[in-house]
């Protein structure tokens, strides 16, 4: 196995599936904190937003050739994401327990993003470089990936379901408990 191939792997089935398990956790820590009741539907739409930064350069690099524009898109949601997760957790600290398993989930969920997108750079150095040098030439049009994923070529659809099911429905299901609580008791009051 080549060593392309082999950074390849382990952003596939090691990286990828940590970022999941690590959102999951994150969730359940949220559950037991009861968010609706304390940090509220403001914290849920957060998190959603946070979510959305961080899907749309997955699934661009899933689906499509690595480009100066797709490279672009993922350090501008790679920022973005990290100022979010700061206000974030800013927001929720004094409102709601942050325990020692969400702080660790914490760490996954920032740190992986950057191990990925460094992993990028090492598959595709000439991308980086044309990205960082501005010869941009040519590099915004959107193509289909060639380089198969996985050994069946499914992976990214198959990605995308376990992702679905596993992280974004329980993460729908967190705003749902807090819009209706907020809906039905108004907006939570803490303490100060």
């Amino acid at each position: 196995m080549d060593e392309a191939t082999l950074v390849l792997n382990v952003m596939l089935y090691v990286l990828l599936p940590l970022w999941g398990i690590a959102g999951m956790l994150d969730w359940w820590c949220h559950r037991n904190t009861d968010i609706e009741k304390t940090s509220g539907l403001h914290e849920a739409y957060v998190h959603c937003l946070m979510g959305v930064q961080i899907c749309i350069p997955v699934v661009l690099s899933l689906l499509f050739e690595v480009n100066v524009l797709i490279m672009l898109l993922c350090f501008a949601a790679l920022l973005a994401h990290e100022v979010v997760a700061h206000y974030d957790v800013h927001y929720a600290t004094g409102k709601r327990e942050i325990s020692i398993w969400e702080v660790h989930a914490h760490n996954y969920l920032a740190t992986l993003p950057f191990f990925l997108i460094l992993l990028i750079i090492v598959r595709k150095w000439e991308v980086f470089l044309d990205t960082v040098t501005l010869n941009w030439s040519g590099g915004f049009a959107i193509e289909w990936r060639q380089e198969p994923l996985g050994a069946s070529g499914n992976y990214a659809i198959t990605y995308m379901v376990v992702m679905a099911i596993f992280v974004v429905f329980p993460y729908v299901q967190e705003w749902w408990r807090c819009y209706t609580y907020e809906k039905e008791h108004g907006k939570p009051q803490v303490n100060p």
